[in-house]
């Protein structure tokens, strides 16, 4: 256990490292061309790394009711402020739907009653943040590869893009919503499930009602709240920044593995 503590600070450390590049005042730096490809090059043996160390399958540990954190911060938004959302919230989330296209075979809508329906994954595991807090929570949500499997991927998909209703940042040209991306391992590994429930209860609005992702081996910003859409794709250079994330088009590691 010692060894894989020591493991995972270390993962920890090299991507806050890497991620507080983007945000310091080093802007020059984290601009120009080579240190772009370094950062690329250590993402890239990061994720390498932990998937050759660990294997696709792993789980990230999980803990019993008595580890449960009295307190659970919120990151990110704690309340998306567009109206389409507000209108959401205002009918507790019946008329909400989960949109599932792009390289699929079957693009669906999913309320929230048909998703509750599908078969569901509990897990109690640690979230860690990039700003140097943690807590543990008790997340249970349809496994993503169960819906996956549902809409069938056609054979060119190699990321799924989850897309989000926080504007989390104003702008004209619509960079500011946040959204995420994982690949197809990490789509298909049992601990990632699209979670509509925390700690026994419905989501609450500050922790992304009414689904969000848990990718348990990432760090917290790849744990995109209040999902609206999701994607299947062959690139991510179509999306905003075009490096797969809200956060990784301003600096941030894409695979941030722990």
């Amino acid at each position: 256990m010692s060894r894989l503590l020591t493991r995972r600070r270390f993962l920890i450390g090299s991507t806050l490292t890497a991620s507080a590049l983007g945000l310091s005042g080093c802007d020059a730096l984290v601009e120009s061309d080579r240190t772009k490809s370094v950062l690329k090059i250590a993402e890239g043996f990061s994720m390498k790394t932990q998937r050759f160390l660990l294997g696709d399958n792993a789980l990230a540990r999980e803990f019993g009711e008595a580890d449960l954190s009295p307190v659970f911060r919120s990151n990110g938004t704690s309340m998306p402020d567009n109206p389409q959302y507000l209108d959401w919230m205002s009918r507790q989330f019946s008329t909400w739907r989960l949109d599932v296209g792009g390289l699929v075979e079957k693009p669906a809508q999913f309320s929230l009653a048909q998703l509750k329906a599908m078969p569901s994954r509990t897990q109690i595991t640690r979230h860690d943040c990039v700003e140097g807090w943690s807590a543990i929570g008790k997340w249970t949500g349809l496994p993503l590869g169960t819906l996956l499997q549902s809409v069938g991927l056609k054979p060119q998909a190699r990321y799924v893009v989850f897309h989000c209703a926080d504007e989390y940042e104003k702008s004209l040209d619509g960079t500011g919503w946040y959204y995420e991306s994982i690949d197809l391992v990490d789509a298909f590994h049992p601990q990632t499930i699209l979670a509509y429930a925390m700690n026994g209860r419905d989501l609450e609005v500050a922790h992304g009602a009414p689904l969000r992702l848990r990718v348990e081996r990432q760090l917290g910003y790849k744990q995109a709240k209040y999902l609206t859409r999701i994607e299947a794709v062959a690139d991510l250079g179509q999306f905003y920044g075009g490096n797969g994330g809200f956060w990784e088009d301003r600096g941030y590691e894409w695979y941030a593995g722990i």
